[in-house]
């Protein structure tokens, strides 16, 4: 039965998390003097999540019931005619994400108590995570434009702490202000795009910039022939490129890796990475009026989906791997997006924050088990130690991969016939994108995952074997992600890292119960939800009246016509290229690790400048560090020198200096101390004064 929804009991579920991070953060840590212990925080901070759980669930079926609530809650200021507003839009959309934010990191919250036990920041980290939590919430649920700003860069904020949480190694700073910079480029083109909405619409709100599309559409930007709506559009999704790290502005993501599991978890599966995709089908109403701009974003998600797929393939950090999938992943939801395909985009979005939570949470699951290595080439056979680890994260692969019946095949097939149907330019590179990176997914996800879990044991031993350039490559992160469970906390940075990895004799174990529920619970929709969900949220009224999309735009339509049930599209599979390149991707990851495992390491002597090129990350490192950072620094030293040095120190500070010592010894030439010299100037003043100012006989 349709209604209203209460606007208090929503206003719960943000601030719950936010109540629990500030009891956390004021009085679990030194601010306060510590006056509540471990137990304390992490139960306020888990109970804050779990509220706004339970209350997004009681939402999220009112809405399906036909309740939605659209609607201000607090005015900030009001200028001229602009008003700065709180407010809260509840619809199919934000009542989806709210649940998946809130249960994915109650799974975090729960995971987090096991991987970080031992670790000194224990309390500020469950202050920091139930902070980000808040502000993903806020994001969701704005209804306008100031709130979702806020929200994109309170989440980046939060990250930056997170990702730098152990501030004390240098790569973990570097890491946070490369996100945090990274960010930032994303976030000023989308703040342009805010501002051009605001400026030709006269309001923040969603619902009155989008009942004005059709004005916005007829005009073009002053002083170009330019759409002024595509113009727009581009800015936005220039945020959304930081956010959701797509190609050129991934590069922060992997590095992002040297923050906790738990926050990776959190980062690259509901959160902070999904915003960009949530942001843009916010704004479907506007992006299906550019077919420029789709355009862009179609091709932009076609090189994330592929290119960033090709580096998984050569990682040796567990941890890297999965997320280089992220990446590749995101830029399937992207594609899904260009091609106008957005509940699809969404579709994925959700199944994908469920096994992506899972992968991770799996992976940080072993390196405990290890005692906090995490480079795969010491793993191998703990399968009959980690049995529920192992079988959760086979679970979790197999939903990555596109396995029928699992949740990340039905998503990643739609997502796939949309690219097919689309007509729009760059479709035709979209569709083979998305076709290729589903062998390479299939590769490195069970590359990874025969090398972690089947196989040599070589646990325990020497890295003698290893080669030397990539573990060179590697070193810097392989051995960082540790001060969890079993973290000694050793003042010597050097003889911490000796002790990374079991000794010879140890084995490993498997994990705490507050460790393996979360990846039982997180197996269980990365296994079902894709089947249940996929017919309601793709072909039903689900996203009726919440997304749009323009008639000339028939991937939906295409996709709707050959849909014959979640049954019929695994029938329809295995007649299908997708499934087949899954196998194919599967079965040469079993052939080279597990059958001739030195097959990996001859192709990888023939395709050296190959091995090289994917190594160097495409060498995106360091064309920014040349080009920006460099361009940068020349920048600065050109102002130091020309503005600093020369204009300000040289010319107006110690230039107004000399000119008031040259001026002294001027008139100090003046002041002689002779009463008859001073005598003999002010006659001669009053002269002139009379002579300057008398009116001659002669002068008619």
């Amino acid at each position: 039965m349709a209604g209203q929804l209460n606007p208090q009991l929503l206003l719960a579920v943000p601030l719950a998390p936010l109540a629990g991070a500030a009891i956390a953060g004021l009085f679990g840590t030194k601010f306060f003097g510590n006056l509540i212990g471990r137990k304390t925080s992490h139960t306020v901070t888990i109970l804050g999540v779990l509220i706004a759980l339970i209350i997004s669930v009681q939402t999220l079926l009112q809405v399906i019931d036909g309740a939605t609530f659209n609607g201000t809650l607090y005015t900030w200021m009001t200028v001229g005619g602009i008003k700065l507003e709180i407010g809260f839009l509840v619809d199919s959309l934000t009542a989806m994400m709210m649940c998946v934010v809130t249960f994915v990191s109650l799974m975090v919250h729960i995971y987090t108590i096991g991987y970080m036990k031992d670790d000194e920041g224990y309390n500020r980290f469950f202050a920091y995570i139930s902070l980000f939590t808040f502000s993903m919430l806020m994001l969701v649920m704005s209804n306008n434009f100031l709130q979702l700003f806020f929200g994109w860069e309170a989440v980046g904020l939060v990250s930056y702490l997170l990702i730098g949480f152990w501030y004390t190694r240098p790569t973990a700073i570097f890491a946070n202000m490369k996100a945090f910079l990274v960010n930032r480029v994303g976030d000023f083109g989308f703040i342009l795009g805010i501002g051009l909405l605001l400026a030709y619409s006269g309001s923040m709100n969603y619902t009155e910039v989008f009942a004005q599309k059709g004005m916005l559409a007829t005009l073009t930007l002053p002083g170009s022939d330019w759409m002024l709506l595509t113009v727009a559009c581009i800015c936005l999704f220039i945020g959304a490129m930081g956010k959701s790290a797509q190609f050129p502005l991934h590069v922060w993501l992997p590095d992002s890796m040297e923050g906790p599991t738990p926050i990776s978890a959190l980062i690259h599966a509901a959160t902070m990475v999904t915003a960009g995709i949530f942001m843009v089908t916010r704004m479907s109403p506007l992006f299906e009026l550019s077919d420029t701009a789709l355009s862009f974003i179609l091709i932009i998600g076609s090189i994330t989906a592929l290119f960033m797929g090709f580096l998984g393939v050569i990682q040796t950090d567990i941890k890297r791997v999965v997320a280089y999938s992220t990446l590749s992943q995101l830029g399937y939801m992207t594609v899904a997006l260009g091609a106008s395909a957005y509940s699809v985009a969404v579709f994925h979005l959700m199944t994908h924050a469920f096994f992506k939570a899972l992968l991770f949470l799996g992976a940080g699951s072993v390196i405990m088990g290890l005692h906090h290595d995490q480079d795969m080439r010491n793993m191998g056979g703990l399968r009959k130690y980690m049995p529920i680890t192992w079988i959760t994260s086979l679970i979790g692969s197999l939903a990555l991969i596109g396995t029928p019946f699992f949740s990340g095949f039905y998503s990643k097939d739609s997502i796939i016939e949309a690219a097919h149907s689309s007509t729009l330019f760059g479709s035709g590179f979209a569709y083979f994108a998305v076709l290729a990176s589903v062998f390479v997914t299939a590769f490195y996800s069970f590359r990874m995952y025969f090398m972690v879990f089947h196989g040599e044991e070589r646990f325990g031993k020497a890295h003698d074997g290893h080669d030397a350039h990539a573990h060179a490559a590697n070193d810097a992160h392989a051995a960082h992600d540790a001060h969890g469970a079993h973290d000694d906390h050793h003042d010597d940075e050097e003889d911490e890292h000796e002790h990374h990895g079991l000794a010879p004799g140890q084995k490993p174990h498997e994990s705490p119960w507050v460790v393996t529920v979360p990846l039982i619970l997180l197996a269980i929709p990365s296994a079902i939800i894709g089947f249940l969900a996929i017919e309601p949220m793709l072909f039903g009224s689900f996203f009726k009246d919440v997304i749009f999309v323009n008639e000339a735009h028939h991937a939906m339509e295409e996709l709707r016509n050959d849909f014959h049930g979640p049954i019929g599209m695994v029938a329809h599979a295995f007649s299908s290229a997708p499934l087949w390149l899954a196998i194919a991707g599967v079965a040469s990851a079993y052939y080279c690790y597990m059958v001739n495992p030195r097959l990996p390491a001859a192709i990888k002597q023939k395709a050296g400048p190959i091995f090289i090129l994917l190594d160097n990350k495409y060498y995106m490192d360091k064309f920014n560090d040349v080009v920006f950072a460099g361009g940068a620094r020349l920048l600065g030293r050109g102002l130091w020198n020309a503005g600093d040095r020369g204009l300000i120190d040289g010319l107006i500070v110690n230039g107004s200096a000399k000119a008031v010592n040259w001026f002294s010894k001027i008139t100090r030439l003046w002041q002689s101390g002779y009463i008859y010299h001073y005598a003999f100037v002010m006659i001669i003043g009053v002269l002139g004064f009379l002579v300057w100012f008398m009116p001659f006989p002669f002068a008619k």
